[in-house]
């Protein structure tokens, strides 16, 4: 029986996740190749969901069609399919995989800035010990770049790697890099709805939550942007990228904003860091400037924008830069009027003169189905201008954009996202100096957190 180990090592999986005929499935079994392992476990009277390692208050009973009994199911983690009481993980335990040993993986053939060799040096340190490494550069540092030599050693050694992130858009953004300067190595990109599933690449890009069907499978894992929603405040998450990696792996974790947790274990030097505070081009980053503008949240209510910003995207130092607009909900985002939209036309229009200007401007949000198009029309600079919610504050990059938050002082902009939002702009070598304008009613603490960190990233690079 020829059943390939790259499928399924390293992972736990349910019955219909395994795509093997019955008389095969069978057979694989009594050769010891899968074990079970029962998908809801009781331990010192309470229950767990094997998957997860969610508890009590995340199970729930159900009525189950399928053995006519009453028993618990998980609904932590049910986006993955469902985990109940009268169904089986199964775990591979037939040959480890083998890897191919590369000789020369990467094909990319830039040049690194000297603050990024040194974060490169130091994961591909961190990746030879199988070591941890916090990496905190600045929005537009370069970090892709920088995991690209110690990601060369441990392919080189015939290592499975994973770079995993909260975002779906960024694992979108990140493949075709990664292809390109890892053209001969097996690489799959996974995320709800992407084309690959079989997860049997020895490179991985990944979403988080796709780390929960893994189990010891990574020599070296990679979590991106662990400050990010959901990753930093979901216990399961976590569960999950500890489950994935095998008994030794080498632990990189990447940030430009770093939290609390991280702050306190790097100042009492628990977690080896390295801080990059430069851009790749060498250029600060935009400090957001702010603007009140009274009665906004009485305006955005009744759909309409404030005359602010239109005044702004009237005098901005440069109109052809496209413009992301930030809004705090989707339900704000799909309750602007035509009216406001249409005031947007002219300047819309100066943007990208080609295309109508009904066409320039769209919304984007987490539940768009056109989502993905979307971001790649605006890359495409097919859109002038796009309303977003907070998926776009990190993990996309755009050439030569300014920036606009309304009602910046909304509770869904702590500190880190505004900071995130502000390194959108200036990406480019080519238009390092994109505008920031925090538009808002009142300023929060967490709009003073943001301008004071990023003051203190300049200034930190300014010594230099």
């Amino acid at each position: 029986m020829e059943i390939d180990p790259k499928r399924y090592g390293g992972k736990q999986l349910l019955r219909r996740e395994i795509p093997l005929s019955s008389s095969l499935f069978e057979q694989a079994l009594q050769q010891h190749c899968f074990k079970k392992i029962p998908g809801i476990r009781k331990e010192k009277g309470h229950a767990y969901c094997n998957r997860c390692n969610a508890s009590d208050a995340h199970l729930q009973s159900i009525a189950c069609q399928k053995c006519d009994q009453t028993h618990l199911y998980c609904r932590n983690c049910i986006q993955m399919g469902r985990v109940s009481a009268c169904e089986q993980l199964y775990e591979w335990t037939g040959p480890e995989p083998a890897w191919p040993v590369h000789t020369t993986p990467c094909a990319w053939n830039g040049e690194l800035t000297v603050h990024q060799q040194v974060a490169a040096n130091a994961i591909d340190r961190a990746i030879q010990l199988n070591d941890r490494l916090l990496i905190h550069a600045v929005c537009g540092a370069g970090k892709t770049e920088m995991l690209f030599q110690g990601i060369t050693s441990a392919l080189q050694k015939g290592k499975r790697v994973c770079l995993a992130t909260p975002r779906a858009d960024v694992v979108r953004e990140l493949l075709p890099r990664f292809r390109e300067a890892f053209p001969s190595v097996a690489m799959q990109a996974l995320y709800g709805g992407s084309p690959d599933k079989t997860g049997d690449g020895q490179l991985i890009l990944a979403t988080t939550h796709q780390l929960l069907r893994f189990y010891q499978a990574f020599d070296v894992l990679i979590i991106d942007e662990i400050d990010a929603f959901p990753y930093h405040a979901d216990s399961m998450l976590h569960f999950a990228s500890d489950k994935a990696k095998k008994t030794a792996c080498a632990s990189i974790f990447l940030t430009a904003t770093p939290r609390k947790k991280e702050k306190q274990a790097i100042k009492a030097n628990t977690l080896p860091h390295v801080f990059v505070p430069l851009r790749f081009h060498g250029q600060p980053l935009p400090v957001p400037s702010s603007k009140i503008c009274f009665g906004l949240n009485k305006k955005l209510k009744k759909g309409n924008l404030p005359k602010g910003l239109l005044t702004w995207l009237q005098k901005r130092t440069n109109p052809t830069r496209q413009v992301l607009l930030f809004l705090p909900t989707v339900a704000l985002a799909d309750s602007l009027q035509k009216d406001a939209i249409s005031a947007l036309y002219p300047f819309a229009k100066k943007i990208q003169s080609k295309n109508p200007a009904e066409t320039l401007i769209r919304t984007v949000h987490a539940a768009d189905k056109e989502r993905e198009e979307k971001v790649q029309a605006f890359r495409n600079r097919e859109i002038a201008i796009i309303l977003t919610t907070t998926i776009l504050e990190r993990g996309v990059t755009f050439p030569s954009v300014d920036v606009a938050v309304l009602d910046a002082a909304h509770d869904v902009f702590d500190e880190a996202a505004l900071v995130q939002i502000a390194g959108r702009a200036g990406r480019s070598p080519a238009d390092p100096t994109g505008e920031v304008v925090f538009f808002h009613e009142g300023r929060s603490r967490a709009m003073d957190q943001a301008v004071k960190a990023i003051q203190d990233m300049n200034h930190r690079a300014s010594k230099l």
